[in-house]
């Protein structure tokens, strides 16, 4: 039996994405691999709904993140960071490393962030060079109304930078970049992109390119401007994680044949019927307005009287299904479901039937069940 893996990343891939993986490798200075790197960027700008530059980093997400702060702000930057979970709080403990002068601005875990609190905040400073936003938070199962922040943020500061970690939302959600006036945004292949980890995907804004030629944070390896001079080139800097790119490069076609507008929905419908599932148990999810619950990851409260480790345990050995615990100040107070990518009505349900038997040998009895 294959094991139901309902964590928010890495997410399973399709069985043909993976055979792509097992090609022999090619010269990353040559024609082929130039070809491959020609369909990518395109399809990504498709999918990202931009006409700005796409560039393919090979990292994991926090890579990502280092990129956005190190190509852009400078030490002694003023920047917002706004946290509605562990991510949020990642993304300003890396600006600070670089020396940049954070102001976080921070919502309760299973809340979104406020857009007219942002507002507020750079009307009372006129001195930040960015904000720093997550658009989905993955530690929490939160999606920020990202383009209510964006209009929110334009209306103070036209000129402003935003950075979105949008790793756990772009290509699953919508996240229309050129129509909410992003600068930066970046995403992670190892989440609805169904490919393993291994690349960071940026859309990068004229914006964006003018703060790079003045930001003054060292940076080498994830330097923009030299994966934007070798991707004229058809080439990457550094050597890239080539069997993601062939993985990458399948993904695209079927994604775009399945059509943005179908993903979204497809999204939308299991993140509704994993809320309805849960609750439908007797459980209750950490998101204390449903309007911003996540359609790739659902998170959910651990009922009282049920050590969620052991719950976990019980359901990777026993019932062969992985959940995601909690993190930060949320360990041990919530598991989470990932819905994202390759996932299916039927692997939910499975989970869900897993977790029926499973709760009641850990002292959970449900109220449902009770009436």
């Amino acid at each position: 039996m294959s094991v139901n893996l309902r964590i928010p990343g890495p997410t399973p891939c399709p069985d043909d994405v993976l055979q792509a993986m097992s090609r022999q490798m090619i010269n990353h200075r040559g024609p082929e691999f130039r070809e491959m790197l020609g369909r990518i960027t395109p399809a990504l700008q498709r999918m990202f709904e931009t006409k700005n530059d796409v560039l393919t980093l090979t990292s994991a997400g926090t890579g990502a993140l280092e990129a956005a702060v190190v190509n852009t702000l400078s030490p002694g930057d003023k920047a917002l960071v706004v946290s509605i979970g562990v991510f949020g709080d990642r993304f300003a403990d890396i600006a600070k490393t670089y020396g940049v002068n954070v102001e976080k601005l921070s919502f309760e875990q299973g809340t979104a962030a406020d857009p007219d609190q942002i507002a507020d905040a750079l009307k009372k400073d006129g001195s930040y060079k960015a904000v720093l936003v997550t658009h989905n938070e993955t530690s929490t199962g939160i999606t920020n109304d990202l383009g209510s922040i964006a209009k929110a943020i334009r209306g103070v500061r036209p000129d402003i930078l935003i950075l979105v970690d949008a790793i756990s939302s772009l290509g699953s959600v919508p996240l229309p970049i050129d129509a909410w006036d992003l600068d930066v945004v970046f995403t992670g292949s190892q989440k609805g992109w169904m490919v393993p980890p291994g690349m960071a995907m940026v859309a990068v804004s004229e914006r964006a390119w003018k703060a790079a030629d003045e930001a003054k944070s060292p940076r080498y390896y994830f330097d923009y401007k030299k994966a934007k001079s070798y991707l004229d080139k058809g080439e990457t800097p550094w050597t890239p994680a080539i069997s993601v790119y062939f993985a990458m490069d399948l993904v695209l076609q079927k994604l775009e044949a399945e059509g943005l507008h179908n993903i979204h929905e497809r999204h939308a419908r299991l993140g509704q019927f994993t809320r309805d599932s849960v609750k439908a148990m007797g459980l209750n999810i950490l998101a204390k307005d449903e309007r911003y619950a996540s359609n790739t990851v659902t998170s959910v409260l651990v009922p009282d009287g049920v050590d969620g480790p052991s719950l976990n345990k019980m359901m990777r050995e026993e019932y062969n299904t992985v959940l995601a615990g909690g993190q930060g100040p949320l360990t041990g107070k919530i598991f989470r479901i990932g819905h994202l990518g390759l996932v299916t009505q039927e692997d939910l349900q499975a989970c869900f039937d897993a977790l029926e038997k499973a709760l009641p040998r850990v002292g959970f009895s449900s109220p449902v069940a009770a009436r």
